[in-house]
């Protein structure tokens, strides 16, 4: 197998038949793979699914509408479906998958901020980066959606820049004192 892949390693052509090693590439990696149809609903997805977003554990998430299936705040909040909330419309997670899907122009690196609740019912804030794309599958049209949580690194990033917002503040005092004196 090691001599296939290393002749082939510009695409995946050798593993056609292979869904085994599909839904082990796709359950072993850190993001959160979404299909979608035309109507934001799951029409599969990996377990990343149920630990980026953990709402409904245990629930059969397949032909829920993507909101509901991610604990969307709003949709949570409103009592309304994904798709019917107030907010809906300026979703850029709805919006990029729509325009993938009408238009069949691929959508990269979004970043989103925003609550979701988790099964505790605790409404946590989290950051995510995500990416759509349309393609065509035994002709139907499909959505995959690709999220990755990067709340933990947002917060670094965050923590850091208050640190040297401290730092230089610190700095000017230092400067101001040492004229004074």
């Amino acid at each position: 197998m090691k001599n296939i892949i290393s002749h082939n390693n510009t695409s995946f052509d050798f593993l056609k038949g292979s869904t085994e090693f599909l839904n082990l590439t796709l359950n072993n990696i850190s993001c959160c793979v979404l299909l979608l149809d035309k109507n934001m609903e799951l029409q599969a997805f990996n377990d990343s699914l149920r630990s980026i977003f953990s709402n409904r554990e245990n629930e059969d998430l397949l032909y829920v509408r993507c909101g509901e299936a991610i604990g969307c705040a709003h949709n949570v909040e409103e009592m309304q479906r994904c798709g019917e909330t107030n907010y809906c419309k300026s979703c850029s997670l709805r919006e990029s998958a729509i325009i993938s899907y009408y238009e069949n122009k691929p959508i990269f690196k979004e970043k989103i901020s925003r609550g979701f609740y988790n099964s505790k019912g605790t409404k946590e804030l989290k950051h995510l980066q995500f990416s759509t794309r349309s393609f065509k599958f035994q002709e139907e049209r499909y959505i995959i959606m690709i999220i990755d949580d990067i709340t933990d690194l947002t917060n670094t990033k965050e923590q850091v820049n208050t640190q040297e917002s401290a730092i230089k503040e610190l700095h000017a005092q230092l400067l101001k004192y040492k004229n004074i004196g």
